[in-house]
């Protein structure tokens, strides 16, 4: 059984409140080092490194040989689609009342006239994608963001939106569906799905002199960018970053 969404967002602000470090949006510790777990980190991100470099990867690619563009291109859409509900949610939740009701318009549009999502007829409507979380919307609402961790399979994160990303699950209608059986397999094609799209990108990463910092780098700075909605030009790796 699920929580309600008011004992949700109740427990969610206790916990971030309560979490050294994240109870203000000015902490000086997270502005001198935003990674004072790196060693724990760095044993957690050469784990997922493995796993990635053995397991998900080779799959990933054998997705991209097997699988026509065309119908990677649906899968994706697919997927976008039907975790825009989180986006839509946050919209609002940030008082972007226009973007929001944009949001929800392209939800829509995509989910009936689109095939159920596999087309993006939206976009050619001025209805643009949008990007939001719940970790952006605490960042919003004054909270910092706290240490920067890795978290084992899903990868970089902070305390605010690594908490962001449990909030997420309850109003992402892939991991809400009631039979388990149909869930698990959404969510390993969605996972399989975008890790393909991230064959290429990667290099960048595995090519940097220090992995580790070149992703936790990427990673706040592509967050800062979504936070405060600058543009995507300025970003670094901003779609293809935030897919991974």
């Amino acid at each position: 059984m699920h929580s309600s969404p008011k004992k949700l967002s109740a427990s969610l602000l206790c916990c971030l409140l309560l979490i050294p470090g994240i109870g203000r949006a000015d902490d000086a510790p997270e502005e001198s080092n935003p990674d004072p777990l790196e060693p724990v980190n760095r044993v957690i991100y050469a784990f997922n490194d493995t796993a990635d470099r053995y397991v998900f990867r080779p799959v990933a690619k054998g997705y991209n040989v097997v699988v026509p563009k065309p119908v990677r291109t649906g899968i994706g859409n697919f997927f976008n689609n039907w975790t825009y509900p989180v986006t839509i949610v946050n919209s609002f939740l940030q008082g972007k009342f226009k973007q929001g009701a944009s949001d929800t318009g392209r939800f829509v549009v995509n989910s009936t006239v689109g095939l159920f999502g596999f087309f993006d007829p939206a976009s050619k409507m001025n209805l643009p994608e949008h990007d939001e979380d719940f970790g952006q919307t605490f960042a919003r609402w004054g909270i910092g963001q706290g240490p920067y961790i890795v978290i084992p399979i899903l990868g970089p994160a902070t305390v605010r939106s690594g908490i962001g990303i449990l909030a997420n699950t309850q109003v992402n209608p892939v991991l809400q569906l009631n039979d388990s059986s149909i869930r698990s397999k959404l969510v390993i094609a969605w996972f399989i799905e975008s890790r393909a799209a991230l064959i290429g990108p990667d290099e960048a990463v595995r090519d940097a002199f220090d992995p580790y910092l070149f992703m936790r780098d990427a990673y706040l700075q592509n967050r800062d960018y979504l936070i405060n909605d600058k543009s995507a030009e300025d970003a670094i790796f901003e779609e293809d970053f935030e897919d991974f």
